[in-house]
């Protein structure tokens, strides 16, 4: 660099040199901002996926969502099975079958009628 009265001379090569510096500093800096940013925006995905799994896993355990279960699924089968048994079931039944006698066996192996 030379120079001339009150102006600086730069030479066409050192012109060059700095502004490529210029531009790799500035691409530098625009890759920070874009990297700090996305970081920003992975760690607030992250949370708000972890705390929707806890919730959703503390809703599924609780006593509150097992009776709201219980009572669709007994509420659509009301719906679906009319009265199925109705008269089906007899009033009298016959005689019970009765077991045939087995032997008795005692501690020591041997068997009493």
């Amino acid at each position: 660099m030379t120079y001339k009265g009150d102006s600086p001379i730069i030479k066409s090569n050192v012109a060059n040199v700095i502004t490529d510096m210029a531009l790799k500093i500035a691409n530098f800096i625009m890759f920070q901002k874009i990297a700090n940013v996305l970081s920003i925006a992975s760690f607030v995905l992250i949370t708000s996926t972890l705390g929707a799994s806890y919730m959703g896993y503390k809703y599924i355990t609780s006593p509150e969502f097992e009776r709201t279960l219980k009572n669709k699924i007994m509420g659509s089968l009301e719906d679906k099975l009319p009265d199925v048994m109705g008269d089906k079931i007899p009033s009298l039944t016959g005689p019970s079958i009765q077991l045939p006698e087995s032997k008795k066996v005692t501690p020591f192996g041997n068997t009493k009628n």
